[in-house]
């Protein structure tokens, strides 16, 4: 089942929370759609746990053929190891960070991925899609060195990748965050590990407030909208993370 994010003047934002994670052994995961005019990207299309049931369930609402763009925030397996699945059954392109686009085609078959990844530069990129466009953000050491969100300025939904992640169940993460305080104990110690320092967060809070954002929309976890946006950008940027917390004790020789 997809949720609708959006769907206005033939621009439609689709989200998948139930695919491949039933059992619990595989971290829960979200895959995205946007459609317009008849062009569709696919936003972190996920593992093969998720490859079958997410193309069924595309199909539903847009013909995956018609797929024009693979976007990947970065390239781990939770993003993008259903890459060779993906070139089989599309001609859509995969757009990927400049550091990972010779890493990329290690998921494929020798040959795939030829003429059909476009490396985003360090300072993102416009990627047009029908009548409109997605926006590459820079986004790097959160918590990926080659890093990006996907803004689309249509809906204003921005597609944040692991920033702004929730650990909890797929029925979890359908339930959209207004009020982000209650939502923090489901947040803070990912944080915490993922991200790589509370300077990169500070210089992310900043271009964040030059976008009119309404919605955050990560790849494990429920989005936040209303309230919950600025809170998070004002909680998310005084956070200390990462290589803060670490001393000589975290780097040792075992016992």
């Amino acid at each position: 089942m997809a949720i609708e994010l959006y769907n206005k003047d033939g621009h439609v934002c689709l989200m998948f929370t139930h695919l491949g994670d039933e059992d619990g052994e595989a971290v829960q995961a979200n895959q995205f759609l946007v459609v317009d005019q008849q062009q569709g990207a696919v936003i972190d299309p996920g593992g093969n746990v998720a490859y079958n049931e997410l193309l069924l369930t595309i199909g539903r609402y847009f013909p995956p053929s018609k797929l024009t763009e693979i976007l990947a925030s970065h390239a781990d397996p939770d993003i993008i190891a259903s890459l060779d699945r993906w070139m089989t059954s599309t001609q859509a392109t995969l757009y990927i960070s400049r550091l990972w686009e010779r890493f990329a085609p290690h998921f494929c078959k020798p040959g795939k991925t030829v003429g059909r990844i476009i490396g985003i530069p360090d300072p993102g990129m416009r990627i047009p899609l029908g009548r409109s466009e997605i926006v590459a953000l820079p986004a790097h050491f959160m918590h990926s060195e080659g890093n990006f969100q996907f803004w689309d300025p249509v809906s204003r939904i921005l597609f944040s990748g692991d920033l702004g992640v929730s650990i909890g169940t797929s029925s979890d993460a359908s339930k959209t965050i207004t009020s982000l305080a209650p939502h923090l104990a489901r947040m803070e110690a990912f944080h915490r590990r993922y991200m790589v320092s509370q300077k990169v967060l500070k210089l992310w809070a900043n271009m964040a407030r030059t976008l009119p954002i309404q919605m955050i929309v990560p790849q494990h976890g429920a989005p936040l909208a209303g309230a919950a946006v600025k809170e998070f950008i004002d909680w998310i940027e005084t956070l200390p993370c990462g290589v803060d917390h670490l001393t000589q004790a975290n780097y040792t020789v075992p016992a």
